[in-house]
């Protein structure tokens, strides 16, 4: 895989840093503080900068988790490649996205945001749409000299993300003492099982 050059590593890096800005201000000020305008002066960049970078303050809240999600991918894409697919998304799945979410608190608060919120919503339902496209692909990858089909590819992507957004409500509104890795094993078991 060719490795990024520097224009697009320091591009990668500025639109890090407005995203977790973004992210800092929302959780320390509320939502309606996060504007172009105050994410830019925080990160001591120009207005035009963020604008270059995202359409509105909710794709910059929710980018670095975009990116991260991403990431699971890639994490499918680098288990032995003889692995059962299930076995391979029960081995990625619960701890990256564990990993991912972090402090239960903290993104209890990004859970009532995105609920209260129907901008933010509508930008969480794209983050998992760009998760399911990039599982499915990853998927069908490992499974397309198999008997499977992009069918397949496309609804098991569907079941894990809609697993992995369910443990993550579940065990964001504390309704579980279960912990997050443990209850997306869970779900996953479960849908690999059949639902009753």
């Amino acid at each position: 895989m060719t490795q990024p050059g520097l224009r697009e590593r320091k591009k990668a890096a500025t639109r890090a840093t407005l995203s977790r800005t973004a992210w800092s201000m929302m959780l320390e000020q509320g939502l309606d503080a996060v504007t172009p305008e105050s994410v830019s002066a925080a990160a001591d960049m120009a207005p035009r900068t963020f604008r270059y970078h995202f359409r509105n303050r909710e794709e910059a809240i929710l980018d670095e988790l975009a990116q991260q999600h991403l990431t699971l991918a890639d994490q499918i894409r680098a288990r032995p490649a003889q692995e059962p697919i299930w076995d391979c998304l029960l081995a990625v799945l619960p701890p990256a996205v564990a990993q991912m979410c972090g402090d239960r608190t903290v993104f209890a608060t990004l859970m009532r945001v995105i609920g209260d919120n129907p901008a933010m919503l509508a930008q969480n339902l794209v983050v998992l749409e760009h998760s399911r496209l990039s599982l499915a692909r990853a998927i069908n990858e490992r499974t397309s000299t198999e008997v499977h089909t992009a069918t397949f590819a496309n609804l098991l992507a569907g079941a894990a993300v809609t697993a992995i957004s369910t443990s993550v409500a579940h065990w964001a509104q504390s309704t579980t003492d279960t912990d997050l890795a443990d209850l997306l094993t869970s779900c996953l078991t479960q849908l690999r099982r059949g639902l009753p």
